[in-house]
């Protein structure tokens, strides 16, 4: 038991924590499982891809798993520090590809199958997707040919990441649809409608914004929604005004303190984890963005000692610095360079960011004090939840020894921003702010659908690796508006039929 309690120790604490409830970065669909200790020239070793162990007939442990994998929250700050002088677009795209071709392998065996009666079918090659029968053909020639293949590729493309996981932001659905059909236009038009009055109607707003906003109004829509603006639109000028200078004034009053010994550890932790934001996204490898990002969370760490600064925290401000971008841009913001906007309407979009998130972190500050409580009692809600809805999803994990915070933690912590593209974030972001307390609790329900979603996938496992693989992988890039919109049906659903009937939801 003494060495079991070990091994234990040693997967999940190999650094000690610098900071009261911070936790290691979770890696998912955007961000792959990462291991610096592994050599950078082995990556392009085509054959350690596509060579996986079989898989044994014995069920893994947890402990099994620790020991032969290296997860993501082994990953240490001064591993994060080498990773940084690599270059990132090409290092995740290796990793990408390994780990794409790693889940596809484990759970798309039957696909495949099919695939390959069909030569018109999409094929798999070395974690990429190919749609004619001769690139199928290259899975079988040397590695250098699909190298060569990859590489023609990205010339191809120069002016964009040639990154399979990278998708556009501004996408407006996943099927190709025309981005305003007649119904948006009309829809555009009852929000302008709403947005003029000259006291604006919160319950109509809400109800209109639980299927989506407009792009156009998406920006004054959740400056509103947010509490951040008032419903008076007399008041509206003021108020953006004085809370813009106010936020100016926390920069000349706290961001010189960074520099002083009891914030250097906050400093340092905001700094190794800024890089790591969306870092497919060139947007927020911008280091005039990044300098954005490094004031508004060490001034929001600043203000709230209680918790300070926690890991994963850095997410939650990129889907408010978007939308406020594209307010000014009417281009996919994803490759805009930041340096064409003017020294005012940068600061606006800024302090603007700052106080939205700081609005939605006040609703689940529990989430981020000493040992995160309010993360643990939401896994522990969620596990209630799922073993009501589905009984055999339930006892599946039971059986191979798989526990809800192992995969859970960062569904909560971070609001499932880790599984899903930007684009979806944002999309299932304007249903929370329409919903009361949506980020607190309906988000519950969003991830209790979420996991019911991959069933057949997960019941398909029969192994505590495989099982954690996938829910670390969970193919969701592809997503847009229609498969958000479903899971959000499914979300509600669930919270008419749980909500109110606590002796039902509880075991």
């Amino acid at each position: 038991m003494a060495g079991v309690s070990e091994n234990k120790r040693q997967f999940w604490n190999k650094r000690p924590a610098r900071l009261p409830g911070s936790i290691q970065p979770v890696y998912g669909a955007q961000h792959p499982p990462l291991d610096p200790r592994v050599p950078r020239n082995s990556l392009k070793d085509s054959s350690r891809i596509h060579t996986l162990p079989a898989r044994s007939k014995k069920p893994s442990s947890f402990h099994e798993f620790a020991r032969s994998t290296n997860d993501a929250w082994d990953i240490g700050d001064d591993d994060d520090e080498n990773i940084s002088t690599f270059s990132s677009q090409t290092l995740n795209s290796k990793v990408a590809m390994a780990t794409a071709a790693q889940v596809l392998q484990n759970h798309s065996r039957q696909r495949e199958h099919a695939d390959k009666s069909q030569s018109s079918d999409e094929a798999w090659i070395n974690g990429r997707v190919t749609k004619s029968s001769s690139e199928i053909q290259l899975s079988g020639s040397s590695g250098n040919a699909i190298v060569r293949a990859t590489l023609q590729k990205q010339q191809s493309l120069p002016h964009r990441p040639v990154i399979p996981l990278v998708a556009r932001i501004s996408d407006q659905n996943a099927s190709g649809t025309p981005p305003m059909t007649v119904r948006e236009k009309t829809r555009l038009e009852k929000f302008k409608q709403i947005l003029s009055c000259p006291n604006t109607d919160f319950e109509e707003l809400r109800k209109c914004s639980w299927p989506g906003i407009p792009r156009e109004v998406r920006p004054i829509t959740w400056r509103l929604l947010s509490g951040y603006l008032p419903a008076n639109m007399e008041r509206r000028e003021i108020t953006l005004q004085r809370k813009r200078e106010e936020y100016f004034a926390f920069i000349e009053q706290y961001y010189d303190s960074r520099n002083d010994e009891h914030h250097q550890d906050t400093y340092r932790q905001i700094h190794i984890d800024i890089p790591r934001t969306n870092p497919l996204i060139p947007l927020f490898q911008q280091p005039l963005v990044q300098e954005v990002f490094e004031r508004i969370l060490f001034i929001w760490a600043i203000r709230h000692p209680a918790s300070g600064y926690v890991q994963g925290i850095n997410d939650l401000l990129t889907p408010f610095f978007v939308v406020f971008l594209s307010e000014y841009v009417d281009e996919d913001v994803e490759n805009f360079d930041v340096k064409q906007l003017s020294d005012d309407v940068l600061r606006n979009i800024e302090a603007d960011s700052y106080w939205c998130m700081n609005r939605l972190l006040d609703g689940i500050q529990d989430n981020y004090t000493f040992a995160q409580p309010g993360i643990q009692k939401k896994v522990k809600a969620l596990e209630e939840l799922v073993s009501r809805i589905d009984e055999e999803v339930h006892q599946h994990f039971a059986r191979y020894e798989v526990e809800y915070l192992q995969f859970a933690f960062r569904w909560m912590n971070n609001l499932l921003m880790r599984e899903l593209p930007l684009r979806c974030t944002i999309r299932l972001w304007d249903t929370y702010q329409s919903e009361p307390e949506g980020f607190a609790n309906f988000h519950l329900y969003v991830c209790a659908a979420f996991l019911i979603k991959w069933r057949k996938e997960i019941l398909d496992e029969h192994d505590f690796q495989g099982l954690l693989m996938l829910l670390q992988n969970l193919p969701t890039i592809h997503w847009g508006n229609e498969e958000i919109g479903l899971l959000l049906a499914e979300a509600y659903k669930l919270k008419y039929m749980f909500a109110d009937a606590p002796n039902h939801y509880r075991r």
